[in-house]
């Protein structure tokens, strides 16, 4: 079969009803989902698993494509509005988003991050249909080592979402690390700073952790400062971006999409850390770098752009491999498998109209995120017009409820509270807390293949540069680094040399 008659037998198999109203439920119940703060995409995927046994196989897929979609995007909303990420993956679109709000630009923010999210997934979509041989083959060629050198670099962001300190930045990730360790050990299985706690051989829960750092600092601040809580918490502000505002963001959209295909179509990386690389790219090659953290709209984009564009390329090694990209590919890998249907390359040659009619409806649902992603902005918007002291105690109850439903688990509450506590420490101290998710969701990638190579290698570290790979990382990772050394060293000199100036000017 022709790539065309393979494009026409897929259209074929998703134009009627049945599965265009699939994709238009799916992207509204992701995106209701995706922004209640705690209710994760992964959550709201696995739920809507059941309901998808009954349909016909294209359907149920393309309901639980639409839930990830929606998901994805959605969780940008109250990562805006209330500086509480309704999905992992959101984590760094509180570093300007909320900030916007702040300034009265919460409409604005929240359209930015919608086409930014629109955009990402298109390009993600369009990678998928025309690469996913090419990029899961050399996906292929990622072993322990090649995964290790790749998170080293991708923990040099770190210095990207420092704020004004990077000995903070550094404080916080090393923070991140240790907790990351708690829990049993990766390779043989030992207790590690858990106390013989039966909760905590797990290791702290993820969503526990992220609401904890986020959302509670904030409302423990309410609590300290009652002032805070009169009147209405922020102006919305004007809800449309405008053209020049989309065009200057666009190459930090472009290279934020990219990003999130090459991530996404590697197993196991995950939508978070491609939205901080994304966002660090974006700021280290803006002009307006200095006023990423702020309330930068382009640290939206890029944020948004990186998160997204993970979406369509997940479904690669999915799909030319059968291995999921992420733990939202793992739960629809069952769909696939209840219908009767094996992903892998067989698939190509067997199923080749299920895999063009999934195409297909991936991208009908770009289109579909766009318009009920407009809709739930004009929906959700009006949280911002809550007072704040009727807006916390109900997000309070959000965090409470989203955090326990993970895995109904009183204790993953506790965890919660008492990560609220450091983080109000932290944000109190002026320590970003961006640094610390950032090393909590990377710590154990990076211990663990590093333990593997070693483990492969009899404890050689020369396997760590064994190939072109591994040796592309290492130079860009110093690259980097050197930057940021150079950025620091001009960022003394040029502070001392104010206060030198403002002392002759005192003097004066």
């Amino acid at each position: 079969m022709s790539f065309i008659d393979s494009i026409m037998a897929g259209l074929a198999l998703v134009a009627n009803v049945e599965s265009f109203l699939a994709l238009a439920i799916g992207v509204t119940v992701g995106v209701i989902a995706g922004a209640i703060p705690g209710m994760s995409a992964t959550m709201a995927v696995a739920l809507t698993l059941p309901f998808t046994f009954s349909l016909a196989p294209i359907t149920g897929i393309l309901l639980l494509l639409g839930v990830y979609k929606g998901g994805i995007f959605a969780g940008s909303i109250p990562a805006i509005l209330i500086k509480t990420p309704g999905t992992p993956a959101s984590s760094a679109t509180v570093l300007d988003g909320y900030p916007m709000a702040e300034k009265g630009q919460a409409g604005k923010a929240l359209g930015m991050a919608l086409y930014a999210s629109c955009t990402a997934d298109l390009i993600s979509n369009m990678a998928l249909i025309m690469f996913a041989g090419i990029l899961a083959s050399f996906a292929l060629n990622f072993g322990p080592p090649e995964f290790f050198t790749l998170i080293l670099f991708s923990l040099t962001i770190i210095a990207g979402v420092s704020g004004d300190s990077l000995l903070k930045g550094i404080f916080s990730a090393v923070l991140g690390l240790l907790f990351a360790t708690v829990g049993l050990d990766l390779v043989y299985g030992t207790n590690r700073f858990n106390f013989n706690d039966p909760n905590l051989m797990g290791g702290l829960n993820f969503i526990a952790v992220l609401i904890g750092l986020f959302a509670i600092p904030e409302i423990l601040n309410m609590v300290w400062n009652p002032a805070s809580a009169d009147g209405k918490t922020r102006s919305l502000g004007s809800k449309w971006v405008t053209f020049a505002e989309y065009k200057r963001c666009f190459r930090s959209i472009i290279r934020g999409s990219l990003i999130g295909v090459f991530l996404g179509s590697i197993p196991g990386i995950g939508a978070a850390p491609s939205a901080f690389l994304s966002y660090s790219e974006a700021r280290r090659k803006s002009k307006n770098r200095e006023n990423f953290g702020k309330g930068e709209i382009e640290g939206v984009a890029a944020s948004e752009a990186g998160n997204n564009g993970v979406a369509g390329a997940t479904l690669i090694p999915l799909l030319a491999l059968g291995v999921p990209g992420d733990v939202i590919t793992a739960i629809i890998i069952g769909a696939f498998m209840i219908h009767g249907l094996q992903p892998g390359p067989m698939m190509f040659i067997m199923n080749v109209d299920i895999i063009y009619g999934m195409f297909m409806g991936l991208i009908i649902s770009s289109v579909l995120l766009l318009f009920v992603g407009s809709i739930s902005i004009r929906a959700f918007r009006y949280v911002a017009d809550i007072p704040r002291g009727v807006l916390f105690p109900a997000v309070m109850v959000l965090c409470v409820y989203g955090v326990y439903a993970v895995n109904n688990n009183i204790f993953d509450v506790g965890v919660m509270f008492a990560m609220g506590w450091l983080g109000y420490i932290m944000l109190r101290a002026n320590i970003p807390a961006a640094p610390f998710l950032i090393a909590f969701i990377l710590g154990p990638l990076l211990e663990d293949n590093f333990r593997q190579s070693m483990l492969m290698s009899g404890s050689s570290p020369w396997i760590l540069a064994r190939g072109p790979i591994t040796w592309f990382f290492w130079t860009v990772t110093l690259i980097t680094v050197v930057a940021i050394v150079r950025a620091g060293v001009k960022g003394h000199r040029d502070a001392r040399r104010q206060r030198r100036a403002a002392a002759e000017t005192r003097a004066g």
